[in-house]
């Protein structure tokens, strides 16, 4: 079984990757990195978070052979659904959750997230992102993504936003969907570990910092109009305030 962990783009899908990787591990998973060593799978999952890119046949085809051996394992995609996730859930090999946020916020973050990197020299996958509307065209795509993330059967949709907010109603509903006992130790262990605040100091789980509806005070009246323009039908159906 492969336990696909989908996300926006800075919507906390690395929060959410690890979390459920942890969880699965507890529960007796393997760690996805050494099934990427373990099976040659580097030309297609990354080091960090096992990030598949597309959901192609070649990808998907590759990723399914630890599967029917037997293997049992979590990775990460930011893509769209194919016909090979489905194909592959219908099989019962595969199980999806997605996660998305305000795609304003996400936006500003990828920004801002790309600028940083590029003044330090070490531009990034967000480093194009070189002004405003190079940044709405972008999440953009991701927006589209979202709706068809919806529109899939069978698959957990989780907001960044009611992570932060209800984090133990959200967790309640993921354990549940992995099909976990959530009273067990080790999962509660997992669930202590991202819990927003709990991780202060600690490097690399910093993945809630996001904050709330910061693109109000970061974008122009004129930029704010743009967005509800192209994106307002989105938003609502997102679950937030124009």
């Amino acid at each position: 079984m492969i336990v696909l962990s989908v996300g926006m783009p800075r919507a906390g899908s690395g929060w959410h990757y690890n979390l459920i990787h942890d969880l699965m591990e507890a529960a007796g998973y393997t760690d996805a990195r050494i099934i990427r060593e373990k099976y040659r799978l580097q030309s297609i999952l990354t080091e960090v978070n096992c990030n598949i890119g597309v959901l192609s046949v070649r990808r998907m085809g590759m990723v399914s052979v630890p599967a029917l051996m037997g293997k049992n394992f979590v990775i990460k995609a930011h893509a769209g659904p194919s016909a090979s996730s489905r194909l592959l859930q219908r099989l019962g090999l595969l199980r999806i959750t997605y996660i998305y946020r305000d795609p304003r916020d996400a936006m500003l973050s990828a920004f801002d997230y790309g600028q940083r990197a590029l003044q330090k020299g070490r531009p990034n996958a967000f480093s194009h992102l070189i002004d405003f509307e190079k940044s709405l065209d972008f999440m953009m795509e991701y927006v589209r993504i979202w709706e068809a993330w919806t529109q899939e059967k069978d698959v957990l949709i989780a907001r960044y936003e009611d992570l932060l907010t209800d984090y133990d109603g959200e967790v309640k509903r993921l354990v549940q969907f992995l099909r976990l006992d959530g009273s067990r130790a080790e999962v509660q262990k997992v669930t202590g570990k991202y819990r927003p605040g709990a991780a202060e100091g600690q490097q690399g789980l910093h993945f809630y910092k996001g904050k709330i509806g910061r693109f109000r005070e970061s974008y122009t009246a004129e930029q704010q109009a743009m967005l509800k323009e192209k994106m307002g039908g989105y938003l609502s159906k997102m679950g937030y305030e124009l």
